[in-house]
């Protein structure tokens, strides 16, 4: 838990870790999974936020230029009951690869924060609150649901593609994931 003081602050862990019986030697299981966004439109996609109401997040030392950039859901695979969930607030939208003959515009800095038409923004799994906490999971099969701009405050010509499903099977000592695909909503 020690490690995980500036993700609790952000909300990124399940309910039980807030408990007041927590102690910071105590450990939580996070499935944690990389995530590569890309623009398929012709406009830039912004902060809906202009960057004087960015949030300042001390502990992690960087602007959160958006509330809730993606949403990360795990579904019983039998139910379709949500059994836990995590959320990524944008920290750092920008550029971070582009298609060949595009040029990388958006750098993540404390004014200028966006994803170019024909770019990427990559988190990686190592990132603080780029997880699921399943610390209260039991073993079986899931859904592993990523939703970006869930709240579709950014207007986009086409969200169909913003929900990704894949399929989990969690056994306690590893993750397997297959079938991943674009669903739509």
């Amino acid at each position: 838990m020690y490690t995980l003081r500036c993700a609790a602050e952000e909300n990124c862990l399940s309910s039980s870790a807030y408990s007041s019986s927590v102690r910071d030697l105590d450990y939580r299981v996070l499935l944690r999974f990389p995530q590569r966004v890309k623009n398929q439109g012709t406009a830039d996609f912004l902060p809906v936020k202009p960057h004087y109401d960015w949030e300042w997040h001390s502990c992690h030392q960087h602007y959160h230029s958006m509330d809730a950039f993606s949403n990360y859901d795990l579904l019983d695979a039998a139910t379709g009951r949500k059994v836990a969930e995590g959320h990524k607030a944008s920290f750092c939208l920008e550029d971070t690869s582009c298609d060949p003959g595009v040029r990388r515009r958006y750098a993540c800095t404390a004014h200028t924060q966006g994803l170019g038409p024909g770019c990427y923004d990559t988190y990686h799994a190592n990132i603080d609150c780029q997880w699921i906490d399943i610390t209260d999971v039991s073993l079986g099969d899931y859904i592993l649901k990523v939703t970006v701009n869930p709240g579709f405050q950014v207007q986009e010509s086409d969200f169909s593609n913003n929900v990704v499903r894949c399929d989990i099977r969690y056994t306690g000592l590893y993750v397997q994931t297959n079938n991943c695909r674009i669903t739509g909503y």
